[in-house]
């Protein structure tokens, strides 16, 4: 067995791969086109780097009012894909709403390795919480999502001991939402993906959600598309119970009529799912 019982790339492939059967221009077209449409309703987010690569930095789309909650947003694209710019619809509803909101850029495998997107993501939460202020945010009041990759990363930002790390509070995020998200990696060394990500059996130990002791303890939904493969759906319901046995407070719902690209429409339209999480999560 290469993975839980699957014999064979194929197999995973058929279990992991969204986009079998998709035209992948048209489906992150759909998005550039919603970041488009978003665009023409907040106003034009400002970059700021969060680190010191090109490739380290955030999409800021303020709130009106001073002391906004801040809400963090780490994108999707199995690690080797996508950037900021083409999910800045995630803005659409929560900056009229009252929510400041970042958009997380960063690096990409193979260019990168698995570890330093993972720093990369730590790393943008911490700048979030130090630059709030400046920002116009509440560094009280911050909260994170991600998609698929992007629910992987949030995943290990639930993981960080931000207190001995980082030294900030150990609650600084006060809620998350995992969409579509990977918390066990181990079926990807053997996929097609593995001549990108390279990834080294020492990783999967290291960088998965499901391996590791979860330190930054604040509510969490998770939310998978009702249409999407049987493992996605496992990988979310196995996480839940792993962080509701170490004291989480956690939801997990399927997102009815909804795949794994689809589902993200929930952070776009006004009332989507998504929306309301952030919303509920931030106090708004």
């Amino acid at each position: 067995m290469l993975y839980r019982s699957f014999t064979s790339s194929d197999e995973i492939s058929q279990a992991y791969n969204p986009m079998l059967g998709k035209d992948p221009k048209q489906v992150i077209g759909e998005y550039v086109r919603l970041s488009q449409d978003t665009l023409d309703v907040v106003d034009v987010a400002r970059t700021e780097q969060f680190g010191p690569t090109l490739a380290e930095h955030v999409d800021v789309f303020s709130a009106q009012q001073q002391g906004a909650p801040l809400h963090i947003f780490l994108h999707g694209g199995y690690w080797r894909a996508c950037s900021s710019k083409d999910f800045a619809f995630v803005a659409r509803q929560l900056v009229p709403a009252g929510i400041t909101t970042l958009v997380v850029n960063y690096a990409l495998c193979p260019q990168v390795s698995m570890s330093e997107i993972v720093r990369q993501a730590r790393a943008s939460v911490a700048w979030a919480w130090h630059n709030a202020e400046r920002l116009g945010a509440d560094r009280n009041n911050i909260t994170v999502s991600g998609h698929s990759a992007g629910g992987h990363l949030v995943g290990m930002v639930l993981s960080t001991d931000w207190e001995a790390d980082y030294g900030l509070p150990a609650d600084v995020l006060k809620g998350a939402v995992a969409i579509s998200g990977l918390f066990d990696l181990g079926p990807f060394p053997h996929s097609w993906l593995q001549p990108d990500l390279q990834l080294t059996e020492r990783e999967v130990e290291l960088l998965s959600p499901l391996k590791l002791a979860p330190v930054a303890k604040t509510p969490v939904r998770l939310r998978v598309g009702a249409l999407e493969s049987e493992e996605f759906h496992r990988q979310s319901r196995t996480y839940q119970n792993y962080l509701e046995t170490r004291g989480f407070e956690v939801q997990f719902q399927a997102v009815s009529d909804t795949d794994h690209y689809s589902v993200m429409d929930e952070m776009y339209r006004e009332g989507g799912m998504l929306v309301e999480d952030v919303l509920q999560l931030s106090a708004v």
